[in-house]
């Protein structure tokens, strides 16, 4: 079952939130960018530690993954009026949120583990503040879904323009920081 939802017209044809979303994405893109700029930039001046990615960073790109996917079948169901799987599949968003976190704490401890500190070698802290920054990020999508959960286990199920824009404004971000850390990571084992 479709639920028709009847959406104000904007003259720029996006919504003011939805473009205020976007604004920001593209200001964490900068943020990235320089740094993997500098990332760069340092590496080519010497004195960096060559060390293997945890393998625990792969696992939790899948465990990113996993949760767009579920968000997605989440929002889908939602549109259909399936209460009961768009409620199942936020939950699981929301946990493999929580584990993606988890993971990549657990990477942290085995760089510490490897003697791999955030104020030791210049490689090392690299990977830290890149991958902290990106938790961080996840951190806020994590909020982001909690107001979720709140609106779909405390309101009445109820298909509306402000839940839908709510739902699409929590996925478009999400998908964004799963999709920045599939870059991140790609990105990290291409410079060992």
């Amino acid at each position: 079952m479709n639920v028709a939802v009847t959406e104000p017209k904007y003259r720029n044809k996006i919504h003011p939130k939805k473009f205020a979303l976007w604004a920001g994405i593209a200001s964490i893109l900068m943020m990235f960018t320089a740094l993997m700029s500098a990332y760069v930039v340092r590496q080519a001046q010497g004195n960096w530690l060559e060390f293997r990615i945890p393998d625990i960073f792969l696992y939790s790109t899948g465990v990113i993954l996993l949760s767009s996917l579920t968000l997605h079948l989440s929002y889908r169901a939602f549109m259909n009026g399936k209460a009961r799987a768009y409620r199942t599949n936020l939950i699981l968003t929301f946990v493999l949120g929580i584990a993606f976190v988890v993971t990549q704490y657990q990477g942290w401890l085995h760089l510490q583990s490897i003697g791999i500190e955030l104020t030791g070698n210049p490689s090392g802290s690299f990977l830290y503040v890149l991958s902290g920054l990106h938790a961080a990020h996840v951190l806020g999508g994590i909020g982001a879904l909690t107001v979720a959960l709140v609106h779909a286990f405390k309101l009445t199920y109820k298909v509306t323009a402000i839940r839908k824009l709510r739902l699409e404004l929590t996925m478009l971000y999400w998908h964004f920081v799963d999709i920045l850390w599939i870059y991140l990571i790609v990105f990290l084992i291409l410079q060992q």
